[in-house]
């Protein structure tokens, strides 16, 4: 089966709003075997609206749209569908008491104009909302079956989850998407690439997407059958070669954030970790602390900026800095040894580099990063140059700095008292 997405609503169309009921469709159609072929965004336009539905009913079996439920002027969803499809509005009395109770639960009286929510499509079934004033609708016309569901996040999700998964189910044959995501570290998309392709170009019925990311690069694997063993044979050969072929550059094949996996890695080891962050401004910290659990690893964290602070804070010799600059490999491992002494933690993190948009020199160009990781072993720092805006140097720094702790729990950390610099390297990913 096939289905199409429709979007419905002005802001949509804006910087203002960003379209994640989508996202959340297309996952839960594909687990039922539901392949989504078009998304499409309209704004608040009868129109548009009709010339958005009219295709997709021309195309696919399943059409599922979002907002335009509302009861001001703007909301066309229900009105525009049934013209579309020749049905008149009926007026749903138990929806209307339903929305006045919902008032009144919060001491107010139902304005006049909620009752446009109760008008239903001849032949429609009503869904009932209990989060929300919109009820969904579900309509069926000649073969075809379109679930009109709430604009709000809190009131779509669980509607579909309870009403239209139970509706397809019943519908859907055994054919569904089998799916892998493998991540990558420290290499750029078209390195990856060009190392992949001859193994996945093997398996013609894999659909195989690369796609580039701040710091790492995403390998999505997916494959359309109802033969669960043949997928699982299939998917575990090609990701078994992309693994001979990348080896370490692979963080995880299922998906998970570059944080998740040294949050495992560190629970596994009973290690912990602190971070002295200067260019990042506590994203380190961030990304470790948004796991549940995460006062199990991380002890804390300093953001410390200025010189003034990396001393008083961290304990970084003001000697060193004003020898080498706050912005050096030698400060980077300062960072990391001092945060961790003060933490008592098994590693020790420091970050210090030129994020931009100013501050740069032709010694010390914007981008440029110093990440040390400090352990019972040793100590060892990286140097680094990333590209673009300063979020996006924010953001790698943090990844490479979430990976060497991976990278370290994978050869057990540096011999003891050795420090590694890697030299200036220009960021990937």
């Amino acid at each position: 089966m096939k289905a199409e997405i429709i979007a419905v609503g002005s802001e949509l169309l804006t910087p203002d709003r960003v379209d994640t009921n989508s996202l959340f469709l297309t996952e839960e159609l594909n687990k039922l075997g539901i392949e989504v072929v078009r998304k499409t965004i309209v704004g608040d336009d009868r129109q548009l609206l009709a010339d958005a539905f009219r295709g997709a009913l021309q195309r696919v079996e399943l059409v599922i749209a979002s907002g335009g439920l509302g009861p001001t002027e703007d909301d066309l969803t229900r009105e525009t569908l049934a013209e579309l499809l020749g049905r008149h509005l009926r007026r749903d009395d138990a929806i209307v008491r339903a929305i006045e109770a919902r008032f009144r639960s919060f001491g107010r009286e139902m304005p006049r104009i909620n009752v446009r929510q109760a008008m239903v499509p001849e032949g429609a079934e009503a869904l009932d909302n209990p989060r929300g004033t919109a009820p969904g609708l579900w309509l069926e016309d000649a073969g075809r079956m379109l679930a009109l569901l709430p604009g709000p996040p809190r009131e779509l999700k669980p509607m579909f989850l309870e009403q239209i998964v139970p509706r397809l189910m019943r519908r859907v044959s055994g054919v569904r998407m089998f799916h892998r995501e493998l991540r990558v570290a420290g290499m750029g998309e078209s390195h990856v690439e060009q190392l992949i392709a001859p193994i996945y170009k093997r398996y013609a019925d894999v659909n195989t997407t690369v796609l580039a990311a701040p710091g790492e690069v995403q390998i999505h694997l997916r494959l359309w059958t109802a033969d669960a063993r043949h997928a699982e044979k299939t998917l575990g050969e090609i990701t078994a070669g992309l693994q001979l072929a990348l080896g370490e550059r692979i963080f995880t094949t299922r998906g998970e954030s570059l944080e998740a996996v040294v949050a495992q890695l560190l629970t596994l080891n009973n290690a912990t970790i602190a971070a002295a962050e200067s260019c990042t401004g506590g994203l380190l910290a961030q990304r470790l602390t948004s796991l549940a659990g995460s006062s199990a690893y991380f002890l804390g964290g300093v953001v410390c900026y200025s010189n003034e602070l990396k001393t008083a804070w961290v304990d970084v010799p003001a000697e060193t800095i004003q020898a080498k600059g706050a912005v050096s490999s030698e400060v980077a491992v300062a960072l990391a040894e001092g945060i961790r002494r003060s933490a008592g933690s098994t590693l020790g993190l420091g970050i210090t580099g030129i994020a931009g948009p100013g501050g740069g020199s032709e010694e010390k160009p914007v981008g440029t990063v110093h990440i040390g990781l400090a352990g019972p072993a040793g100590v060892k720092a990286r140097a680094l140059l990333f590209p673009g805006d300063r979020e996006a140097i924010r953001w790698q720094a943090s990844q490479i700095a979430l990976d060497m702790v991976r990278v370290h729990f994978l050869y057990g950390g540096p011999a003891p008292g050795s420090l590694q610099a890697s030299g200036q390297e220009p960021g990937r990913g």
